[in-house]
């Protein structure tokens, strides 16, 4: 992380080491915020169950919400990326979750975004885990207080030495995300470009209690995610593009496939 500029901090953290401007702002001033030393600390140093084991994301209708939920998925995920072809707008997801039972994990998928707008957004659209799928710094997840994250990582050629040395940061803020996302790295882009991420380095993932719970995602597809499985053994996957028609559009029987190899796979480890 670079030097304080203003309200916020430049992150060089990002591919080809591109910067980015994040608006992380002093805590007094985030009247969004209700911190508490206690809840800030969800997950704690010890690792945890999974809050999920097979996250669909990227969903943009009430229908393939309900498809989604019926193919026995238990998290869902949208898009607040207003440059992904699955964007939707606050409002709108906020309807589209509203049709879900009660149960289904609720995922918000945020890049770069103001750390205001992601704590209004959380409470009003009811979601239950911010996705920080950019590079935002470790700052970002203490600012977000007592709403839990799932940190994503687009694994490049450093391998996993990039997370691992986020998370150290982390821990020494005192505040580790709820969960750790491995993506494929493609420059310029921050997730559902269905390449498969290295399955290799993701196996390598460090396994101490501290560390939270792996979600792998990356290219995942109902023809490779039971391989994927038992390679990276992760706490949980998650896909978008690989049960699609078109972008944004899922296809029941991709989705109905997709979740019963993922099922199958879990129930073997």
């Amino acid at each position: 992380v670079g030097p304080k500029k203003g309200p916020g901090l430049i992150c060089r953290n990002g591919p080809e080491g591109a910067s980015h401007k994040l608006n992380l702002v002093p805590f007094s001033a985030l009247e969004c915020l209700s911190i508490d030393r206690r809840s800030e600390r969800i997950g704690s140093m010890a690792q945890h169950e999974p809050d999920f084991r097979i996250k669909i994301c990227g969903i943009t209708t009430a229908a393939d919400a309900q498809v989604v939920a019926s193919a026995g998925t238990d998290a869902v995920g949208v898009n607040f990326y207003p440059r992904s072809p699955r964007y939707v707008q606050p409002d709108r997801a906020r309807q589209i979750l509203n049709t879900l039972a009660s149960g289904i994990v609720k995922v918000g998928l945020f890049v770069h975004a103001d750390v205001r707008a992601i704590c209004r957004t959380f409470d009003r659209v009811g979601l239950d885990l911010v996705q920080l799928h950019g590079d935002e710094p470790p700052e970002v997840i203490v600012q977000l207080g007592d709403r839990p994250v799932i940190r994503a990582f687009r694994l490049g050629p450093a391998g996993l030495q990039p997370v691992t040395d986020y998370l150290d940061e982390c821990r020494r803020l005192d505040r580790l995300p709820r969960l750790v996302l491995i993506d494929a790295h493609q420059a310029g882009m921050y997730g559902g470009t269905g390449r498969v991420a290295d399955w290799g380095a993701a196996a390598e993932y460090p396994a101490k209690p501290w560390h939270p719970p792996l979600v792998l995602a990356g290219g995942l597809t109902a023809q490779n995610v039971g391989r994927a499985i038992r390679t990276v053994r992760p706490a949980a996957v998650d896909t978008a593009s690989g049960v699609e028609s078109s972008p944004g559009q899922k296809d029941p029987a991709l989705v109905e496939a997709f979740a019963g190899a993922a099922r199958e796979a879990f129930a073997d480890q």
